[in-house]
């Protein structure tokens, strides 16, 4: 493990290192070595210094995935905060978080046609355009309103604020989670340690470059330990084998729904994913089914290492291991990083499996959720964060997630964990993806309810997956409604959501 993550600011750590060796790489571009890096970076301080722009400023960044969006994250966070939004969103969207953060600028690609553009005029914010010189290396370019030499923007330090996220608020009003410089390093280092990260790992990223996952455990945790990462311009399991043999990754991070998504393309293809050579594959942001971690195993010849993050954690809390050390099919792991406990009503922890609220303290959590004083009276108390997630550990100090404290289905008193069905109708052979929910019902409060998506050539009826789950579960457990579907609805992240399930599925009134 590099010591580059020693470093006690973002810009430091760009900084260090060889300055020769590969940092961001892209499909078909040159790469980007670490001393460009910086130069990229130190470039942007400039143009944000330019417009008056400094630590404690937020700029929002709407940028497609790829080296350009890494580069503007670190030369943003690097100086000011960081706060990427999905390119996807739509005007009235938009609106609701350049308000909500309070946005001093906004950087966007030249000659993009998005709704931000009005919105920019209208609020009287500067709009950073970008644009890519011909040829030029994977996460080089040029921005507008970029100052000279003598107008050099200083880089922010440790305590600074570095990026700004949303929670998703499924059920609520997204909460606002500031993340300093310190909280980021930490993750970074954390994950870096983990899954022993050095100079010669290149991790390929797909995941979305506005969410915590991919912003820290692919790319800050690679460039912390040294090494090196390939910004694709997103996930396509077309095209996802091609870019794995083409960039020699050594390994990647993904949600559970992408895996199961390589998974069915690689098994056309099982020469090519055995010729990957992948030290590891790496799972997180939702709970990985037991099933799915071994075919990736038996697929790509690698451990699979499953890991729990949030956003306030600046993503990682636990992780399992990899060899020599255990890793436990349904569980995530070990604390890695941060402290972990878990709690009941009252903060107290609980023993060894019992069941409870699984909490969290370290570096790397955000000091607290901005101007929402009942949320962080709820969720903080003495540096400890409350997840929300249920959770209990084994003898062997494994945690396995539960279920979300919101997601468990209530019928009728009796208590239900979606997870555990879940796990159980992906035993049936003609199951590819299964996602238990939450049904509204006039007597019971809630109902089971499962959406499946078949495998290819499978077929399987609601008798027959009844039948298979009533002689694995208890009664109350087995879904009462059924719904097929060829695709089940993601988030923008890519992960399945339970939480309003029945609604976008017309279900609920």
């Amino acid at each position: 493990m590099s010591d580059l993550c020693e470093a006690d600011s973002l810009f430091a750590l760009l900084l260090a290192g060889d300055e020769g060796a590969p940092a961001l790489l892209a499909p078909e571009r040159p790469a980007l070595t670490r001393g460009g890096l910086a130069q990229q970076v130190r470039r942007v301080g400039s143009a944000l210094a330019a417009r008056g722009i400094a630590a404690g400023d937020r700029v929002a960044i709407v940028l497609p995935n790829g080296p350009e969006m890494a580069a503007a994250f670190l030369g943003v966070a690097s100086h000011a905060s960081a706060a990427p939004l999905n390119p996807a969103y739509r005007a009235e969207e938009f609106a609701f978080y350049l308000d909500d953060l309070d946005a001093r600028a906004i950087v966007l690609a030249e000659g993009v046609d998005s709704p931000v553009r009005a919105l920019a005029a209208a609020r009287g914010l500067p709009l950073l355009e970008l644009a890519v010189p011909q040829g030029a290396a994977a996460g080089v370019f040029e921005l507008a309103g970029k100052g000279s030499a003598a107008e050099r923007g200083r880089p922010a330090g440790a305590e600074d604020e570095a990026l700004v996220l949303h929670t998703s608020g499924t059920t609520s009003r997204p909460k606002v989670v500031p993340l300093m410089q310190c909280n980021l390093l930490a993750s970074a280092r954390h994950i870096g340690e983990v899954l022993r990260l050095g100079p010669g790992d290149r991790c390929l990223n797909i995941m979305p470059l506005f969410h915590i996952h991919g912003l820290i455990a692919a790319v800050l945790s690679s460039l912390g330990a040294g090494g090196s990462v390939v910004c694709t311009p997103g996930f396509n399991a077309l095209k996802f084998m091609g870019w794995l043999a083409g960039d020699q990754a050594s390994w990647y991070t993904a949600v559970p729904t992408m895996h199961q998504a390589i998974l069915a393309r690689a098994d056309r293809q099982p020469e090519a994913a055995r010729a990957a050579a992948l030290r590891f594959i790496r799972s997180s942001s939702s709970s990985l089914p037991p099933q799915v971690m071994l075919a990736l195993e038996a697929t790509f010849g690698c451990p699979v290492i499953e890991s729990y993050g949030m956003t306030e954690a600046a993503h990682q809390m636990t992780s399992n291991q990899l060899p020599p050390g255990q890793r436990k099919p349904g569980s995530v792991g070990v604390p890695a990083g941060p402290q972990v406990r878990v709690l009941d009503d009252d903060w107290r922890s609980l023993p060894t499996g019992a069941v409870g609220e699984v909490a969290i303290k370290g570096p790397n959590v955000t000091p607290g959720y901005q101007a929402n004083p009942e949320a962080n009276r709820q969720s903080f108390r003495d540096g400890w964060f409350r997840t929300g997630d249920q959770g209990t550990f084994d003898a062997d100090g494994f945690l396995t997630i539960t279920g979300r404290l919101k997601e468990i289905i209530n019928r009728g008193g009796e208590k239900i964990s979606p997870r555990e069905v879940d796990e159980v109708l992906l035993d049936h052979p003609a199951v590819g993806q299964a996602v238990t929910f939450a049904l509204p019902h006039p007597k019971l409060g809630e109902e089971v309810a499962a959406a499946i998506v078949l495998r290819e050539g499978q077929e399987a009826d609601e008798q027959a997956l009844r039948a298979f789950a009533a002689e694995r579960l208890a009664d109350f457990k087995v879904p009462r409604r059924w719904v097929f579907l060829e695709e089940i609805p993601k988030g923008p992240t890519g992960k399945l959501q339970r939480i309003g399930l029945a609604r976008q599925l017309g279900l609920a009134e």
